[in-house]
């Protein structure tokens, strides 16, 4: 199985349990797909670079999962149909990007910052 990434950008005019639960339809579709959801971050309402559908901002989400290349097919036109998602955007890890998103979550460039903030402050 590919290990994939994919961002959503909910509408604003959501409530935060309404997007939990749009999140929730999505994780759901995943599951039923045989997919293992590796990581998630719910990065909250954020402000948009440009307008889409006249709204400046959005919930943002993202999910980082290992799943079979035709599920992705299913989950991109599920996330066509639903008029709460403004954007999404799925893409395929590398090897690279693995040790990248790996590394990001056990908070090795954390790790490197407050080394540096220590030092300075002695």
């Amino acid at each position: 199985m590919q290990q994939y990434e994919s961002v959503i950008v909910l509408t604003p005019l959501l409530s935060e349990d309404a997007a939990k639960e749009v999140i929730a339809k999505f994780k759901n579709i995943l599951a039923e797909g045989g997919a293992e959801i590796v990581a998630e971050d719910n990065w909250g309402l954020k402000k948009l670079a440009y307008p889409i559908q006249k709204k400046t901002t959005g919930f943002y989400h993202l999910t980082e999962f290992k799943a079979p290349g035709e599920l992705i097919n299913k989950l991109e036109v599920e996330y066509k149909r639903d008029e709460r998602v403004m954007r999404f955007l799925t893409i395929a890890l590398d090897k690279h990007a693995k040790a990248y998103s790996e590394k990001k979550r056990s908070g090795a460039f954390n790790k490197k910052a407050e080394t540096k903030t220590e030092e300075g402050s002695n």
